[in-house]
């Protein structure tokens, strides 16, 4: 399958893993690719959908533009969304809040395809502390996001960070499976010339903070995997598992999000 890692993969340089998962290698071409996001910032909250191609396919992927697409809340908080163009569906009042389960619910195709998501609870980032060390005579910088993990054994999160003005994004995601409750002791590795970028004093880092729910840590720990956790290592036909009924790829989360920027010295 192709479009899913040129739309999700192909943002990311992948940095960490946190365990095996068990991935499906068949070419998966003419699937449904569903992907979405509700968070606790401000909408409109996007959702796209596409049909996948063959990894070995130089044909561009296809956009599903006559999809129903609803989205819910458990509170009884609903809307239809709005087609913009290029597979992209938007909402116009719908507001995202912690602690809510967000139910999607599209109609493509004579098919329907349904997924949940619950948004967690905030955790504070409280800022990013740098350290460096020499890697074969070069500086490698890292970056260490400050936030201290509650103590309800669970919390799942996503790192997501570039430099500059830059329009390529790394990511890593963390679990409290070690260090539960207890300040987060796990650094981000800036690039060192990895995909041409190299990190150095001066450059500003941006970083969002997400708390994500167990599926979605599932899905981006599978994605490190596929690519063998780095950058360079090649795009594999595989599809991680997503949290979308009805066999359809991609994913759909609720999530909350946090910023910070740090000028390297």
């Amino acid at each position: 399958m192709k479009n899913l890692f040129l739309s999700t993969v192909a943002l990311f340089s992948l940095v960490s893993c946190e365990k095996n998962i068990d991935l499906d290698l068949e070419d998966q071409s003419g699937k449904i690719v569903i992907e979405g996001n509700i968070t606790d910032d401000t909408g409109p909250y996007l959702i796209k959908i596409t049909k996948s191609v063959a990894y070995t396919s130089a044909e561009p992927y296809s956009v599903i533009e006559n999809a129903q697409v609803v989205v819910s809340d458990d509170t009884g908080q609903t809307e239809v969304l709005t087609y913009l163009g290029d597979g992209y569906y938007n909402t116009t009042h719908f507001t995202g809040q912690p602690g809510r389960t967000y139910t999607l619910k599209v109609t493509a195709e004579g098919q329907q395809y349904s997924a949940q998501s619950t948004m967690p609870q905030p955790v504070s980032f409280d800022g990013l502390d740098q350290d460096s060390f020499p890697i074969a005579g070069e500086t490698t910088y890292t970056l260490l996001p400050m936030f201290t993990d509650p103590p309800t054994l669970g919390n799942r999160y996503l790192f997501i960070y570039s430099v500059n003005d830059s329009s390529k994004k790394f990511f890593a995601e963390f679990s409290d499976n070690v260090n539960n409750g207890l300040p987060n002791q796990r650094p981000l590795l800036m690039p060192n010339d990895k995909d041409g970028i190299k990190v150095k004093a001066g450059d500003t880092i941006h970083v969002e903070m997400q708390c994500i729910d167990q599926n979605i840590f599932t899905y981006y720990s599978a994605l490190l995997q596929i690519l063998d956790g780095g950058a360079g290592s090649g795009v594999t036909p595989a599809n991680p598992p997503g949290n979308i009924s009805n066999n359809a790829l991609g994913y759909f989360s609720a999530h909350t999000v946090k910023k910070q920027s740090r000028v390297i010295q």
